[in-house]
């Protein structure tokens, strides 16, 4: 049976037990409520994948307390996606990093030129300071793959019901709609591909990196 509860100070040592026995847990971020896992344990990722019923063959990505994370998981981001970083994060944004060899995830998505991760750092007082606590966690939106992403943890329940054991209420989120996923490519005349438009819409990103001024569109 899953367990219900709202957000507050014990939350993120009742996370941090959840995630270590390989459990799943709901969580609110600064877009939609998220479904994590420990990124570095299978069996808690097959789960994950499983409450979700998501292919395999898609990608989730790995939220951080911040930046600094990624230099200990042996996660480096190209040009000029740091420089997209250093103005989007922490926020909206989802950057694909290069996986060292000595990264410890469980959750890289394999490309024909290496090994890649999606990272995350939320702009959310809550979010972070959960993952003060546990750390690096494995994420994908709190939805039945195919789903519209959800806003409450209410919703989540009903989307994904006792195949997660832990439900943190931490209020609505500020939308439904999810994070802006970016990868670095050669080919294009900025250097990138956006792989989901979200919270950060496309042309605010390339205004980033060609100097034109980051308010307005995607605010």
């Amino acid at each position: 049976m899953s367990r219900v509860m709202t957000y507050d100070s014990r939350s993120p040592q009742l996370l941090d037990q959840v995630v270590a026995a390989g459990g799943l847990a709901v969580i609110p971020t600064d877009t939609v409520y998220g479904i994590v896992c420990d990124p570095c344990n299978d069996a808690a990722i097959d789960r994950l994948f499983q409450a979700k019923h998501r292919p395999r063959t898609k990608s989730i990505q790995v939220l951080l307390d911040g930046v600094k994370a990624m230099k200990r998981l042996d996660l480096s981001l190209p040009a000029p996606l740091d420089h997209l970083a250093a103005a989007l994060l922490p926020g909206p944004f989802s950057p694909i990093a290069l996986v060292g060899q000595s990264c410890p995830l469980r959750t890289p998505r394999m490309e024909p030129d290496g090994p890649t991760q999606a990272v995350r750092v939320p702009d959310s007082p809550i979010c972070r300071a959960l993952l003060q606590v546990t750390g690096p966690l494995a994420a994908s939106s709190a939805n039945r793959s195919g789903n519209p992403s959800v806003e409450t943890v209410q919703q989540a329940r009903a989307e994904l019901g006792d195949s997660v054991d832990l439900y943190l209420d931490g209020g609505p989120t500020p939308g439904s709609v999810a994070s802006t996923v970016v990868a670095a490519d050669k080919a294009d005349p900025d250097g990138i591909h956006v792989l989901r438009q979200g919270v950060i819409g496309e042309a605010r990103v390339r205004a980033l990196l060609s100097g034109r001024s980051s308010g307005g569109e995607g605010q």
